[in-house]
């Protein structure tokens, strides 16, 4: 990625619980079930992720820009649809997930206690896990990567404080919402679901991608309400190969940190412990 700053804001204490770096891919016809179960054993012993699930195929996602960008073409096979396996590690806390046309790999808190890896280490792994991939494809003749979509998710839980205990004073955690009503009419919200979406553009101001801003209300795994804000950063490779691949998870990366600091209050970012934006 060209201009890429040497640093950004980082937060002591980020409310992150997941991080999500993916590629899709067109889809792999000769990847059937008897890989994937060769490719788990590769993963087992190489990097101890020992445990499997099977859950149904994402279906393919595309960011479209203006009749001049085509739909990528979407081959149908005969054959059933193959699952998208997960291979965790023992503690869950990282996953690999593989279908035929898409490769991912998760970090994920599953205590409060553990810390934040940071961006360049989920990177490394991510980077690592995907050569590994790359790799058992040639071994099996099942053909390369050719890379149309790359994706960089962000999961933030924020649990309701004293301070912003119930819905009505989201503004004291968002900057896009305000409280103010034309009127006396209406009461405090009794649920609340946001969504936005932003062109994200490279040096030449061509449309590369979008970054989408969720938040909606969830019970965290110990019963509490608390508001889920979700980042995602989708788009083009920026270039040909995996380093046009990670050229864009970059500057989704960066993108999703600066977007994460606008639409969140500075009183969130003292209580997050923010540090300098260099």
């Amino acid at each position: 990625m060209k201009n890429h700053p040497a640093s950004f804001a980082e937060y002591e204490d980020p409310p992150v619980s997941e991080v999500v770096l993916c590629v899709q891919f067109d889809r792999l016809a000769g990847l059937r079930t008897p890989h994937l179960g060769l490719l788990w054993n590769k993963f087992d012993r190489d990097r101890g992720l020992r445990k499997v699930e099977e859950h149904p195929a994402l279906p393919p996602a595309f960011e479209l820009f203006g009749p001049e960008r085509p739909v990528p073409r979407i081959e149908i096979s005969g054959l059933p649809p193959l699952p998208r396996c997960w291979f965790l590690n023992d503690d869950e806390t990282e996953l690999v997930q593989v279908q035929q046309d898409r490769f991912a790999h998760n970090w994920r808190r599953k205590d409060t206690r553990t810390p934040y890896p940071r961006y360049e280490k989920i990177k490394k792994t991510f980077l690592d896990d995907l050569d590994v991939f790359e790799k058992f494809l040639t071994e099996n003749s099942l053909g390369g990567l050719n890379p149309n979509l790359c994706e960089v998710t962000y999961v933030n839980p924020i649990p309701l404080e004293s301070e912003w205990d119930s819905f009505g004073k989201l503004h004291k955690v968002l900057t896009v919402v305000s409280p103010k009503y034309s009127d006396s009419f209406l009461p405090e919200p009794e649920n609340v679901n946001l969504g936005l979406a932003f062109v994200i553009r490279n040096e030449e101001n061509t449309p590369i991608g979008r970054l989408r801003v969720s938040l909606e209300p969830r019970f965290s795994s110990d019963g509490h309400l608390v508001f889920l804000l979700i980042l995602t950063a989708r788009g083009f490779p920026e270039g040909s190969g995996i380093k046009g691949v990670m050229d864009f998870i970059d500057r989704g990366h960066e993108w999703i940190v600066r977007g994460f600091g606008s639409i969140t209050t500075k009183r969130m970012h003292k209580h997050w412990g923010k540090k300098d934006d260099t």
